[in-house]
């Protein structure tokens, strides 16, 4: 069974760097079939794509946060992390990480969800 889970501190003072873990069990990060993603959910919008990496180790990143932005992986621990900068209260938000299944193209499975709130 494919299990996702976010670990990482529930609270950011502006400025600093975000940093989340994604430890992933019943499946590799190298796997071919599939992508690992972070999206977030700011309270009260939508869900907000931040960037992915790939089974090759290669990254991808939202325009809008690009700038901000670093994704990469442990193989060794089977898990990837999310680094954002220069954090501001607008980055308040419940950050899942998340597996997309190539074959079907569609976010497959979910960890349960972190709440990071960005705050002095």
């Amino acid at each position: 069974q494919v299990q996702l889970q976010e670990s990482g501190p529930g609270l950011v003072k502006p400025s600093q760097t975000l940093s989340l873990t994604c430890n992933v069990s019943g499946n590799s990060v190298t796997s071919n079939s599939y992508s690992w993603h972070w999206i977030r959910q700011p309270p009260g919008k939508g869900l907000e794509s931040i960037g992915y990496i790939a089974y090759s180790g290669s990254t991808y990143y939202s325009a809008s946060l690009k700038s901000r932005t670093s994704i990469s992986r442990d193989t060794s621990k089977n898990q990837f992390t999310l680094q954002l900068s220069a954090v501001t209260p607008e980055d308040t938000a419940v950050y899942y990480c998340v597996r997309r299944n190539k074959l079907g193209n569609q976010y497959d499975y979910w960890g349960q969800g972190t709440q990071v709130t960005v705050s002095s």
